[in-house]
């Protein structure tokens, strides 16, 4: 690790993973996430339960698919890799199989404009992608085109994707669209969620862009927090 900064990093990934964890948002050693850095990725291990895993356990890769370590990268690696190659304005990719996210993406439904907070994900809905065997290049291109637009997608029958500039603003996507996903499948109980309209959203979307750039913001609060 010669590259000043590269130690936090990874520190900051290991740190997430367990949040990741603690919350909710997943179980287990089923998610992952990676991190731009040094002209590749740093991902998470294959496998390694994240209250053992260490910062020296993640994998350095190449956008060209090459490592050199002692443990594989993650499954997902070609997921997070053609994330982050396809889209230069995202540093860091969390991907999870949270509870909410993972039924309405079994059932193959996107989540539509039932609350504000959907124009974190840059539109009025988050798509739902087409199901494809995980770890494959097929599964990229479906994940892509779902997050056409949107910094965000749910997985067939598979999981939750979510990206942003850095870790920080992936993993509070992350929490938002599980906490959004929860919020609707209450509503759906209760009665028809009433969607907001496209006009309303483009609001939303454009105060967005400035939001969390004056102070940090904490998992759970919106542009009125």
């Amino acid at each position: 690790m010669s590259e000043p900064g590269e130690f936090a990093l990874r520190q900051s990934v290991v740190s997430a993973c367990r949040e990741m964890n603690a919350s909710g948002l997943n179980q287990g050693t089923a998610g992952n996430i990676s991190v731009r850095f040094s002209g590749g990725l740093i991902v998470t291990p294959s496998g390694v339960p994240y209250d053992a895993m260490t910062p020296d356990d993640l994998v350095f890769m190449g956008f060209d698919g090459s490592y050199s370590h002692r443990l594989a990268p993650s499954s997902e690696w070609r997921l997070h890799r053609d994330v982050l190659e396809a889209r230069a304005e995202f540093s860091a990719v969390v991907h999870a199989h949270p509870i909410y996210c993972t039924a309405f993406a079994m059932c193959r439904r996107e989540i539509p404009a039932a609350h504000y907070m959907i124009a974190a994900a840059g539109g009025a809905t988050i798509r739902c992608a087409d199901y494809e065997t995980f770890g494959t290049p097929e599964l990229s291109a479906a994940a892509l085109k779902a997050m056409e637009g949107r910094a965000c997608a749910l997985m067939a029958n598979h999981g939750l994707v979510a990206a942003g500039p850095d870790l920080a603003r992936a993993m509070w996507l992350a929490l938002e669209v599980e906490t959004l996903a929860r919020q609707y499948a209450a509503a759906l109980q209760i009665g028809r969620p009433v969607l907001l309209d496209d006009a309303e959203i483009e609001r939303n979307v454009e105060k967005f862009k400035s939001y969390g750039l004056r102070r940090r913001q904490e998992p759970g609060q919106g542009p009125e927090g």
